[in-house]
């Protein structure tokens, strides 16, 4: 597991090293010293000896996107039309506020990534009146869709911890009363949806398969992510066989977003 090192008073020679020995993230920090995260192959003896110092703070890593993104703090990024912006920075009326929290949903990894610009790209042709978001995590993108003009969203999760996130940020972003959130996967909501977002694993996409396509509407997009390259094959062809066309495939970083349409 990464962990972080905090140097006071270091020049930017030693940043640069830091960043020749590794390190996922580094910079200068808010008391003007250098804190970087480095990869547990590269052990704090190994750093001290390459910056010729002894003296520096160890501390444990913290993870984000439930330990599968490394880096310092939270930082804005923008993804199509969506700008994604930490809760304690001043942002833009248009901007999508987060907390800061370990929960699935940062937009900074791929799988988030590439299911916001299928989001941004389906709601830009025929804005849907609805978007169910299975698998929420922290809310990020039924809230991206809700910034984009979708009148309502429902987003479900089985984690108690990535609801009270989601709610968190909706509160934040002044949606609560447009997102509706609830604990299950997509069998626990009826009904029928013109977009359905479910950004979870292979393996659980292919399960939860049948009961996803029953939550699309007439000719209904749907977005699956958190593919692995490796099985795109295996989720492509299993909803294919439930009555799914293929619209796209986005891949980014070794993940793979697929957008299908119903046939009914």
């Amino acid at each position: 597991m990464p962990y972080r090192v905090d140097l006071r008073n270091a020049t930017d020679d030693a940043l640069d090293r830091l960043v020749e020995l590794g390190a996922i993230d580094a910079g200068r920090s808010d008391d003007g010293g250098i804190a970087a995260l480095m990869p547990d192959s590269v052990a704090p003896e190994h750093v001290a000896r390459s910056l010729g110092i002894d003296g520096f703070a160890v501390s444990p890593a913290t993870g984000r996107d439930a330990g599968s993104v490394w880096i310092l703090s939270p930082r804005p990024i923008r993804v199509g039309r969506i700008r994604i912006v930490p809760a304690h920075i001043e942002a833009e009326p248009d901007a999508l506020r987060l907390i800061d929290a370990g929960v699935f949903g940062t937009g900074l990894h791929p799988t988030t990534a590439l299911c916001l610009e299928a989001l941004d790209e389906a709601v830009s042709t025929v804005r849907p009146d609805a978007v169910l978001d299975v698998g929420t995590g922290s809310g990020v993108l039924a809230l991206a869709a809700l910034m984009l003009g979708v009148p309502r969203a429902v987003g479900v999760d089985i984690d108690d911890e990535a609801l009270c996130v989601a709610a968190e940020n909706a509160r934040l972003n002044a949606m609560s009363e447009r997102l509706a959130l609830g604990r299950g996967g997509p069998d626990t909501v009826s009904g029928t949806w013109p977009l359905v977002l479910a950004n979870v694993l292979a393996a659980p996409l292919i399960e939860m398969g049948p009961t996803l396509v029953r939550r699309l509407g007439h000719h209904g997009q749907l977005v699956l992510s958190g593919i692995p390259t490796s099985v795109e094959q295996n989720v492509g062809e299993a909803y294919c066989r439930l009555g799914m066309q293929r619209v796209r495939t986005t891949s980014r970083a070794g993940w793979v977003a697929l957008v299908m349409r119903a046939s009914w």
